[in-house]
């Protein structure tokens, strides 16, 4: 929910545009800043009463970069830009100009938001050409790889016992 709804914004315009008080009394009266009333008051001049609704936008960088152009060649300032294009959020135009400056047209674009989507499975090597999947390969081809693998871990156990052997072989003629 908004903090402040468009009745209140209504009142405290049309308070300040009667005469009545000035923005600094308003300011003081109802407790908010005074750059927020007088974009409230800019935004209501230019657009009415639809100026001080809720809006919700998603800007593209050509409509960025058109609006910061925009402000530039009639000399306005961030205020009065946000006014006329009716940017409801304080201080866009000044962080569009900065990430303009920073980082040109690609700074402008939106950038997504929100957490980043599930990473994704990593692609599968392709088989090799004349291997079988397990689930074709016969009874026998499968106890023939058995038998392989099992002499396999025999003769690296063989090593390893061999390798600590002459470990502690060295360590006993050191000492």
């Amino acid at each position: 929910m908004a903090k402040y709804d468009e009745k209140f914004k209504r009142r405290v315009v049309g308070q300040y545009l009667s005469g009545r008080s000035s923005l600094s009394e308003l300011s003081h009266r109802h407790n908010l800043n005074k750059p927020m009333m007088s974009r409230w008051v800019a935004s209501y001049r230019h657009h009415g009463v639809s100026g001080l609704r809720k809006k919700y936008s998603i800007y593209t960088g050509r409509f960025k970069l058109s609006v910061l152009r925009h402000m530039w060649r009639k000399g306005l300032s961030h205020l009065e830009t946000e006014a006329f294009f009716d940017l409801r959020n304080s201080g866009i135009v000044m962080r569009w100009e900065r990430q303009y400056r920073e980082g040109g047209l690609d700074g402008l674009e939106p950038k997504p938001r929100g957490r980043r989507k599930k990473m994704r499975e990593p692609p599968r090597p392709p088989k090799a050409p004349g291997s079988q999947s397990k689930d074709t390969r016969s009874r026998e081809q499968l106890l023939e790889e058995v038998e392989y693998l099992r002499a396999e871990v025999a003769y690296l156990k063989k090593w390893n016992a061999l390798v600590q052997a002459k470990k502690l072989a060295s360590q006993k003629k050191r000492s």
